[in-house]
């Protein structure tokens, strides 16, 4: 089975995915990691408007991402589930 995946930045607000890769370097994983963004992580796209930050909750947490930040995060979508903040 192929998992299809895409840009966080792409995901809609209110649809969840998982988390599959972080293809950002070495600095961007030791920030991003210790906040829960590791592969296999679920999460909801709270607010997505195609320009400036995108709002993510993540193990009930809201965080904001830069756009930049979101593009180096690469997800698998989850359609029809809506508990994506991480607590699986």
């Amino acid at each position: 089975m192929t998992v299809k995946t895409s840009k966080l930045s792409a995901v809609p607000g209110g649809e969840s995915a998982r988390i599959r890769r972080l293809a950002g370097g070495q600095a961007f994983l030791s920030r991003l990691a210790p906040l829960g963004f590791i592969p296999g992580a679920r999460l909801r796209m709270i607010q997505n408007w195609g320009r400036g930050p995108l709002l993510v909750a993540l193990y009930d947490t809201r965080m904001a991402l830069g756009r930049g930040e979101a593009d180096q995060i690469l997800v698998e979508r989850l359609a029809g589930e809506d508990d994506g903040d991480g607590s699986a």
